[in-house]
């Protein structure tokens, strides 16, 4: 009996120090919320793609535990990703929630993430206000403004004196509107008129009508990433593509996704933003060789936001030992810097905003495909929204 009872001892203390089949390891899980349908479906496919690259890459095992990605369509609707952010968190459990491809599904998302005292990484939308609206906020994408002055800046020293501004009427296009025209108005420019545009169903001929009646010597534009190819489809036929007027703007108008789409109307095309599929690191060229091999399309800077946001999960789960409290997540996020496809990063300890290179490009054909060619870049930009209300 004795020779038995210590037998059994000795099994069970065998299996005790054994490790974990990884089926017991305690599972992470990352609530990706996209839109995979309706008008911002591009936008989405990019998100997921860069994701499931990033952990293809990095493996689905971060100090000990197991990632699970669970990935939900929103169709580009606040109500939607309020609800799913609900039930992801309710249902599924999740300790991450991310994505957000649009401002308003961030903005509806950030009470839910802050009485659940869950970080909510967001990788696209770019409207300064959002990481105010909750304490759980980082964000891996951009903000408007960070591109907005530096374009404006760039105008100004270009021989443009005259500009009319044409942007999507709601947050982000505010924010994109106000950076621009307050530094070009600063560096001595002047704005003629202010355009702002629905976000539903935009048809831009007749504010291009106006545009090509004021003739002024730019016209300075922000739609969201997809609707850019509307604009310029329009921007040709209303016959503003040959009448002297510059097309500037921050990079959503010249998407990677689809500019091969806009035909060679778009050459000459100069934008500000935080990344070009061109972008000539090696690490950038790494990363669009995988991300084509994986997806057989392009990446573009919605991809490097999700990208990015993986890899900002992955090293604050390794910095926190694999424990998924909120706060020391958070903690462990403030202040990270890493080299990412786009260039140097950071978080901003302070703002839990992005600090990044921007870099001013124009549209050129290179090998038969059009490309935005970075021509300056303007290291460690932080949100010029924030840092105007210090």
């Amino acid at each position: 009996m004795n020779r038995r009872m210590l037998l059994g001892a000795l099994a069970a203390a065998t299996i005790a120090a054994a490790p974990l089949p990884l089926a017991a390891q305690e599972t992470v899980k990352i609530g990706l919320i996209i839109p995979l349908t309706g008008p911002f479906t591009t936008t989405g496919k990019q998100l997921e793609a860069a994701a499931r690259l990033y952990m293809q890459q990095n493996g689905t095992t971060v100090a000990g535990k197991k990632i699970e990605l669970i990935v939900r369509d929103d169709a580009g609707r606040a109500e939607n990703t309020a609800r799913i952010a609900t039930e992801l968190l309710t249902n599924d459990k999740v300790h991450f929630l991310a994505g957000f491809g649009l401002t308003p599904l961030a903005m509806a998302t950030a009470p839910i993430a802050t009485n659940a005292k869950v970080p909510m990484v967001v990788m696209m939308a770019g409207t300064s206000i959002i990481t105010e609206r909750s304490p759980y906020i980082v964000r891996t994408s951009f903000t408007l403004g960070q591109s907005a002055v530096i374009m404006a800046d760039w105008a100004a020293q270009n021989k443009i004196k005259t500009v009319v501004t044409l942007v999507t009427d709601y947050a982000p296009g505010h924010d994109a509107e106000t950076s621009f025209v307050g530094q070009f108005e600063k560096q001595g420019g002047k704005v003629t008129e202010k355009i702002r545009v629905p976000i539903q169903n935009p048809d831009f001929a007749p504010f291009l009508q106006r545009v090509l009646d004021a003739k002024p010597d730019a016209l300075y534009v922000f739609t969201p990433s997809g609707v850019g190819a509307i604009l310029m489809k329009q921007f040709v036929e209303r016959g503003l593509d040959k009448s002297g007027i510059r097309l500037i703007g921050p990079g959503d108008i010249t998407d990677d996704d689809v500019l091969n789409g806009f035909g060679d109307a778009a050459i000459g095309v100069v934008t500000a933003h935080n990344y070009s599929t061109d972008h000539p690191s090696a690490k950038n060229k790494e990363y669009v060789a995988a991300f084509r091999k994986a997806n057989n399309f392009r990446p573009n800077f919605a991809s490097v936001g999700a990208y990015d946001g993986m890899h900002l999960i992955y090293e604050a789960l390794k910095k926190t030992q694999g424990k998924t409290d909120g706060d020391a997540l958070l903690t462990a996020m403030k202040g990270h810097k890493w080299e990412s496809p786009r260039g140097p990063i950071s978080i901003d300890p302070e703002t839990r905003d992005i600090v990044q290179t921007i870099y001013m490009r124009k549209v050129e054909k290179k090998n038969g495909e059009l490309y935005n060619v970075e021509f300056a870049s303007f290291p460690d930009v932080k949100d010029p929204v924030k840092a105007a209300k210090k």
